[in-house]
């Protein structure tokens, strides 16, 4: 049941991110608790945790696309500046070796893949909080690694639905860039 709820909840959030619609937010919320609980069952502790840091950023997300355009207005889609990409560049092996380090002592299930998904996914949520064209790259490289490592953990439900995340993704980035481009020469 809790997959299922999780397939639901993660399919209509991702479907109103690609659509820019606000609704993303409560329903990602409560996408965050039904996977919180799937992926503890499952020993995949990284990405259960990284399911409570989805929901402080998405309550952040929420109101920074509401507010967190110029003269607190609303979030327009942007792209990732040259600061930002050196930062998380550089992030993400750090992080992934650390936090495979821990998922080694806790006896995860998958430590590197559960790891490099888990630093890839917050960079991607950062700049989706962000309104960051680029967050969908970042997504479609979580969900080619996702697809199989839920598989491999018995969760067919989980590795569907990240199929389908996968194909919204690459909408989304295409509706992203149109949008960008509608919004540049209307400028």
């Amino acid at each position: 049941m809790t997959e299922a709820l999780g397939f639901a909840t993660g399919g209509a959030c991702v479907w109103l991110v690609v659509r820019q619609h606000l609704w993303n937010w409560p329903i990602g919320l409560a996408n965050n608790i039904f996977f919180f609980a799937l992926f503890f069952h499952g020993r995949l502790y990284a990405d259960m945790g990284l399911q409570v840091i989805y929901f402080g950023l998405g309550a952040y997300g929420w109101l920074n696309w509401i507010y967190g355009g110029q003269n607190r207005t609303t979030l327009p889609i942007s792209r990732t500046t040259r600061r930002e990409w050196l930062i998380l560049v550089s992030a993400l092996p750090f992080g992934t070796w650390a936090l495979r380090e821990i998922l080694l002592s806790l006896n995860g299930a998958a430590p590197f893949w559960d790891s490099l998904t888990t630093m890839i996914s917050l960079v991607a949520q950062y700049l989706l909080c962000q309104k960051r064209l680029e967050n969908w790259l970042w997504w479609i490289a979580a969900d080619l690694i996702y697809v199989p490592l839920y598989l491999s953990r018995g969760f067919p439900l989980t590795a569907l639905l990240y199929g389908l995340f996968l194909f919204m993704c690459l909408v989304g980035l295409r509706e992203w860039q149109r949008a960008g481009q509608r919004i540049r020469s209307a400028a």
